[in-house]
């Protein structure tokens, strides 16, 4: 099978399910009613509560995009008559199993968990689901019995940093094949890491010399720094034509380490999560893209599917979730994948702007001034 037909199928998969959630809410499915007018008959009312598990606070997209937007999507959804009750793990998987039993022992009606670890969380995502409390997999796809999982589409992710690193290092003649390259992958406990992994490498792998390769411990950029020192002092720092970095944080260590090392020039360095730092280290040409991925819409569709699978809406939560997905211990577990856009200086008007993740100001502080009008962003 050709894994990108596959990835992009899966977009269109995902792109038709936000088109047939909306179709259903215009038919008065979101409110119980079928488009025959016949009532649903859901095992809750408005009065619900959604338990929100999330893995960290190290990645400002946590606190700044989904849990608001979560929140007031459940609001918006059941008439204000809706809590999310919010735990964050700051990285710590036994913290988060502790906060998944509490909210257990606290009868919430729902939960969507980000999982630290995704094979540690199993036992409490069974402890919930023995208890009669549905989990959904929000951005990482946790082990043990989980109802549905939303994410964005991480082999595709990563297929989208590799094709962006590869034709960034080639020659005039179109070759890389001579070229090194340091691959600054994510932690090992986070599935998604791996998948990102995956994909960049089905662009990469005999089209570039891997020079060296590291996971990074916990998504730290403090070990992505110490392995990057490692790897010039291994390659040879003139040797380094990029960097495959998993995400913003990564690369913003990654970079730190070049600058410091003293390359003349930053040679291409990937991201991902569109962070406003990577977004300014992009018009500085510090960095050479992201990978923007619509927290909004991953969010707000998380909500939707939270509160359809508590309220027994299973021809919504169906129109959620037409993609299907395998973990280590599930098959066939019911999904939506969001697509993703390469980021780079040329699209931000189209994409971080236009979405308002950032606004013009925000970007184009008086330390990007000039790097701002250089790019036509004003």
């Amino acid at each position: 099978m050709n894994t990108r037909n596959t990835r992009l199928r899966r977009t269109v998969i995902s792109l038709a399910s936000s088109a047939m959630a909306v179709s259903l809410a215009g038919c008065g499915v979101v409110d119980g009613i079928g488009g025959d007018g016949t009532k649903a008959s859901p095992s809750k009312g408005d009065d619900i509560t959604v338990g929100l598990l999330l893995p960290e606070k190290e990645n400002s997209r946590y606190e700044r995009f989904d849990y608001p937007i979560i929140k007031e999507t459940v609001e918006k959804l059941t008439s204000n008559k809706g809590t999310v009750a919010y735990a964050n793990a700051q990285q710590d998987a036994a913290k988060q199993n502790d906060q998944l039993q509490q909210m257990v022992d606290d009868k919430v009606d729902v939960i969507l968990v980000d999982a630290v670890d995704s094979k540690a969380i199993a036992a409490g995502v069974k402890k919930a689901k023995d208890a009669g409390i549905p989990v959904i997999a929000y951005d990482r796809l946790a082990q043990g019995p989980i109802d549905a999982y939303i994410s964005f589409d991480n082999e595709l992710v990563g297929e989208v940093q590799g094709k962006a690193l590869l034709q960034a290092v080639q020659d005039e003649s179109g070759s890389a094949t001579s070229k090194k390259i340091i691959m600054m992958n994510g932690s090992p406990t986070d599935p998604n890491a791996a998948q990102f992994k995956a994909g960049a490498l089905s662009e990469l792998k005999d089209k570039v010399v891997i020079a060296k390769t590291y996971d990074t411990t916990d998504w730290n950029p403090v070990n992505a720094k110490a392995n990057m020192e490692k790897a010039i002092t291994a390659v040879g720092l003139d040797n380094i034509a990029g960097v495959y970095s998993a995400n913003d944080g990564l690369a913003g260590a990654v970079i730190d380490v070049l600058k410091t090392a003293g390359v003349s020039k930053v040679p291409p360095v990937t991201g991902q999560d569109a962070e406003l730092n990577a977004v300014q280290r992009i018009v500085k040409g510090d960095q050479y893209m992201s990978v923007y991925k619509s927290y909004p819409q991953e969010a707000s569709a998380a909500a939707e599917m939270a509160v359809a699978k508590v309220q027994g809406r299973s021809i919504e939560f169906d129109a959620l979730t037409r993609d299907k997905v395998d973990s280590p211990t599930n098959k066939g577990i019911p999904a939506q994948l969001v697509p993703v856009v390469d980021l780079t200086k040329d699209n931000l008007d189209d994409t971080v702007i236009q979405d308002g993740i950032y606004t013009v100001k925000q970007i184009c502080t008086a330390a990007y001034k000039a790097a701002c009008n250089s790019v036509g962003l004003k």
